[in-house]
């Protein structure tokens, strides 16, 4: 019996050493490829942002797909915002061929400063709001860490300084958005994944903070975008619910119509707030003909 027991903690350790290993191999190989640099950028506490470079296979110059990501709840959350896994998203913006860059913008992660990203409202526990919408300052605070991206990007030589395709989720969503409204030298096109600020999946479902001034705020960014985009929602959004992302594209698109919309099915098993993340099956057509139409 002891001979047995001996052989099954053996057994179990080298189980556990080979799964150890997998692991370190994975993450290895989720880490080759990556070159971390710091893109320069004036904001409160920083002089610089830190991102992700990730380039496809081939010779350069490459387009370029620039991707924002979106905010956590908490200032400690915040602290955690990493460089985007390979395996993810990523890989399929390599897959047709872009050169990816991945900024943590001031306020997240290893760049830290100041967090000006804030939008002014709060959600008890109970999911009523409180605070006056700041939508405004907190969008134009994350689309600065966005057009320092791209005029750094085209200075690069693997960067081809004019077909630069914008994405971003959640907050990142409303700065790609943003940025575009700006018509960015070298920026051709725009995805928005669930794009807002305001919402709480989770204390609030389906009832985000101010959508009226959301509403007023993609009127505004709608009448100066000339810039072709692709906005993308799931049904089962619990961030925004079902009706205010067509309320809002309805105000974007009052005066330019290069805007398109698109409502998902929703995300199995998950908030429909994470499309991009684990709704790949959803997004990916409407995006593969996005981008064939201009050219990708």
């Amino acid at each position: 019996m002891t001979v047995l027991i001996r052989r099954a903690a053996a057994n179990v350790a080298r189980s556990v050493v080979a799964s150890l290993l997998l692991s370190a191999l994975s993450a290895a190989a989720s880490d080759a490829g990556i070159e971390r640099v710091r893109i320069p950028l004036e904001a409160p506490g920083v002089s610089s942002m830190l991102a992700g470079v990730f380039l496809p296979e081939g010779k350069g110059p490459f387009p370029v797909l620039v991707y924002s990501h979106g905010r956590s709840g908490t200032q400690l959350e915040r602290t955690y915002t990493k460089i985007p896994n390979p395996r993810g998203h990523v890989g399929y913006w390599l897959g047709k061929g872009f050169a990816v860059v991945t900024p943590i913008r001031p306020g997240y992660g290893e760049t830290g400063g100041d967090d000006r990203e804030d939008s002014g409202v709060r959600l008890d526990m109970f999911g009523n709001c409180w605070g006056y919408p700041n939508f405004d300052n907190a969008t134009a605070a994350a689309a600065s860490a966005l057009l320092g991206t791209v005029a750094w990007v085209r200075r690069q030589q693997w960067a081809d300084p004019d077909r630069i395709v914008l994405a971003g989720t959640s907050m990142g969503g409303l700065a790609s958005i943003a940025t575009a409204a700006r018509s960015p030298p070298g920026v051709v096109a725009y995805i928005n994944f669930a794009g807002g600020t305001g919402g709480n999946g989770t204390r609030a479902p389906e009832h985000s903070c101010s959508s009226g001034a959301m509403e007023s705020l993609m009127a505004t960014l709608g009448r100066t975008n000339h810039v072709p985009g692709l906005w993308l929602y799931a049904q089962n959004d619990q961030y925004w619910g079902p009706r205010w992302p067509g309320v809002w594209y309805r105000a974007f698109s009052q005066r330019t119509n290069v805007t398109r919309f698109v409502m998902t099915d929703p995300v199995p098993n998950i908030d429909g707030h994470q499309l991009l993340a684990h709704g790949a099956r959803l997004w990916n057509p409407p995006v593969d003909s996005f981008l064939a139409e201009h050219g990708f």
